[in-house]
C-alpha cells in the first residue's frame, strides 16, 4: 500500500472511530439515569418534577405506572432520585435484572399484545379506580407502550383479533399518525382513556418520547393525554385504506354499527389536574451529539427534515447536504435525527439503520466521509445490531473480503455484510429509546 493509501486508511479508521465516539457519548448525556438527575428529585417528602412540586405528604396515596420499553429503567432512577417512597405498576417487553419493591411487574408484548398485555391493563385500570382527589399518580411513559399495555374497548374482540387488527393497520401503508388515531379508539387505555380513569386524582406524566418533538400525544398512543383524533377520523381512515375487508368482524361490526366512542379531549376533566413533562426526547440526544463535535472542531449543522422517509430519498438529502456544508468548512459532522422508513420484500437479516448505512457505502466510495446511523433502544430490525458504520473505505474492503454490497442491499441483508467487515454498532437493548441517530461527517 502507498503511503497514501495508508494514510487514507489510517484517517477513515480514526473517523469510524471519531463517530462511534460521538454515538456512544450523546447515548450516555441521554440515559434516564442522567435525566432523573436533572429534572426528579426529593427534598423533605416534597417531590420536583421539573418546574412541579408535590407535597407527597399532602396525598393519602401515591400511584406510580410505569409503561414502554424504559419502564424499568424509569422506575430505578425514580428510586435513585426520590427513595423508595412508591408503589405501583411496571410494564414493559423488557425482562428487568433487577425488580424494585412495592411495584407489580408486567412481561407485555411487542410489536403486537399479548395475554400479559391485557393483563397490565387490567391491573392499571383497577387500581386507577381507587384513586381519588387525595391521590397522586405519576405515569411514567416509554416508546412501545402501545403493545405493552391494551385493553379492547369492546370485549368482544379477543386477543387474538386485536393482533390481527395491529398487524392489519401495520401493513396498511398509512402513516403512523392514522394508525395510532385508529388504535386510540378501539382502546380502553390509549388516547387519554388512563387519565380518564384517574378521573378525579391529581396527575403528572413524565414523558420518555420516541416521537416527534411536536406530537407528545403520539407516545404510546397518549394515554394520558388529550386526543386531537375523532370518531370521524376513524372511519375516514378506515375508508381511504379499505380496512374494514381486512378486519377482524368483532372490529369490522365496531365501525359498521357506528359504536365506537369518542377519545377524551382537552376540555374533559380528566385533564383539570393533570401536567405532562418530557424529561429525555430525540432533540436531547442531537444537542448532546451538536456540543461533543463542536468540541472536536467540526462545524456542525443539525437537520431533521428528513424524518419519516424513505431511506433512499433520506440518503440522497443527507449526502447532498453535506456537500454543500463541505464547501464552507474542511472538517464537517451533519447530525440528523428521527427515524428513515424501509419497505421490506423478501428481506434478509437488518433494520432501517444498517439499510441506510450501506446505501451511503455505494455513493460515498473513495470520498472521505463516514456514516454511521443507529437506534437508541440498541436494535434495528431483525438483528443483534443497533445500526452499522460506513466510509469511503467501506466497498473496497468489503470486495477484497468478496462481499456484494448491492446484493447486501436489494436483499434487505445489511446485518452480515456489517457483521463480516465489523462495522455493526453494538449495544445490546438500552432500556431506552430516543428515535434514531445519524451523523455523517466530511474531512
Amino acid at each position: 500500500m502507498s503511503s497514501t493509501g495508508a494514510d487514507r486508511e489510517r484517517l477513515a479508521i480514526e473517523m469510524r472511530v471519531t463517530a462511534r465516539h460521538l454515538f456512544e457519548h450523546s447515548l450516555e448525556e441521554s440515559s434516564i439515569d442522567r435525566a432523573f438527575e436533572r429534572h426528579v428529585s426529593s427534598e423533605r417528602g416534597v417531590l420536583r418534577i421539573c418546574e412541579d412540586l408535590y407535597d407527597l405528604h399532602s396525598y393519602n396515596r401515591v400511584l406510580v405506572v410505569s409503561i414502554g420499553k424504559a419502564a424499568h429503567t424509569m422506575v430505578s432512577a425514580l428510586e435513585i432520585q426520590a427513595g423508595a417512597n412508591f408503589e405501583g405498576i411496571v410494564a414493559s417487553s423488557l425482562q428487568p435484572a433487577s425488580q424494585v419493591g412495592g411495584f407489580r411487574y408486567f412481561h407485555g408484548g411487542h410489536p403486537v399484545p399479548n395475554e400479559e398485555s391485557i393483563r397490565a391493563a387490567e391491573a392499571i385500570l383497577k387500581a386507577l379506580s381507587a384513586q381519588n382527589a387525595s391521590s397522586l399518580v405519576v405515569f411514567m411513559l416509554s416508546g412501545g407502550g402501545s403493545s405493552m399495555v391494551e385493553k379492547p374497548i369492546d370485549d368482544e374482540i379477543s386477543l387474538v383479533d386485536l393482533v390481527a387488527t395491529y398487524r392489519v393497520l401495520v401493513h396498511s401503508g398509512a402513516p403512523i399518525a392514522e394508525i395510532n388515531a385508529v388504535r386510540k379508539h378501539l382502546s380502553t387505555i390509549k388516547g387519554g382513556r388512563l387519565a380518564q380513569a384517574a378521573l378525579t386524582a391529581q396527575q403528572v406524566s413524565i414523558l420518555v418520547s420516541d416521537v416527534p418533538d411536536n406530537t407528545p400525544d403520539a407516545l404510546a398512543s397518549g394515554p394520558t393525554m388529550p386526543d386531537p383524533t375523532s370518531v370521524e377520523d376513524c372511519h375516514a381512515i378506515a375508508a381511504k385504506h379499505r380496512l374494514l375487508e381486512q378486519f377482524p368482524a368483532s372490529v369490522r361490526e365496531l365501525f359498521q354499527r357506528h359504536a365506537l366512542e369518542e377519545t377524551p379531549k382537552s376540555d374533559d376533566p380528566a385533564f383539570h389536574r393533570s401536567r405532562w413533562w418530557t424529561v429525555l426526547s430525540n432533540s436531547t440526544l442531537l444537542e448532546a451529539a451538536r456540543r461533543k463535535a463542536e468540541r472536536q472542531g467540526f462545524t456542525v449543522e443539525v437537520d431533521n427534515s428528513c424524518d419519516d422517509w424513505e431511506y433512499m430519498s433520506a440518503t440522497d438529502y443527507l449526502l447532498e447536504r453535506l456537500r454543500d456544508l463541505r464547501k464552507k468548512s474542511e472538517r464537517v459532522c451533519l447530525i440528523s435525527g428521527g427515524e428513515v422508513t424501509v419497505k421490506v420484500t423478501n428481506g434478509g437479516v437488518g433494520g432501517r439503520n444498517q439499510q441506510f448505512a450501506l446505501a451511503c457505502a455505494q455513493k460515498i466510495a473513495g470520498k472521505n466521509i463516514t456514516v454511521l446511523s443507529a437506534g437508541t433502544d440498541g436494535i434495528d430490525g431483525n438483528s443483534p445490531a443497533a445500526g452499522g458504520i460506513v466510509d469511503g473505505t467501506t466497498v473496497e474492503r468489503a470486495k477484497v473480503r468478496g462481499l456484494q454490497p448491492e446484493a447486501s442491499l436489494f436483499g434487505f441483508d445489511a446485518y452480515p455484510f456489517f457483521e463480516a467487515l465489523a462495522d455493526t454498532i453494538m449495544t445490546g437493548p438500552t432500556g431506552n429509546n430516543l428515535r434514531d441517530l445519524r451523523i455523517l461527517l466530511s474531512y
